[in-house]
């Protein structure tokens, strides 16, 4: 007489099997995660994308397409010019934005599109000498 599984009694699948012995031979214990922390802030909410940007920034790249990161370099420029020590700092900063920003638009990079003109450097030290009370 061959013994039966009672209903509703769960097997083993062969894929269970291979896990469990391998937990069993320790081939998961250096695995980062089980009983060691992982090396970023074990406070910070999880990222499913952690692994990509931590590549992307070994690999010397940004996790923004080059549009994006234009745009965003633009709205740094704009603001750090406002602040400059001087006129001539305000005018050469975003001289250097407006020299990438023609380079863009001559070139598209690829993502989406760029959607900035080249800054009116005249209206930008106007509106530094305005700020600075020149």
């Amino acid at each position: 007489m061959t013994e039966r599984k009672p209903p509703g009694v769960n097997f083993e699948s062969w894929i269970d099997k291979q896990i469990r012995e391998a937990e069993e031979r320790g081939d998961f214990a250096a695995l980062p995660g089980r009983g060691k922390p992982l090396p970023e802030d074990p406070g910070a909410a999880y990222d499913e994308l952690w692994w990509v940007k931590r590549k992307l920034a070994r690999e010397g790249m940004g996790a923004l397409s080059p549009t994006l990161a234009l745009r965003k370099e633009a709205e740094d420029v704009l603001a750090a010019a406002a602040e400059a020590p001087s006129e001539t700092m305000a005018r050469r900063l975003v001289t250097e934005l407006n020299a990438k920003i023609t380079e863009a638009l001559r070139t598209p990079p690829p993502g989406p599109p760029l959607g900035l003109r080249p800054f009116d450097v005249d209206e930008v030290a106007r509106d530094w000498r305005e700020r600075h009370g020149d």
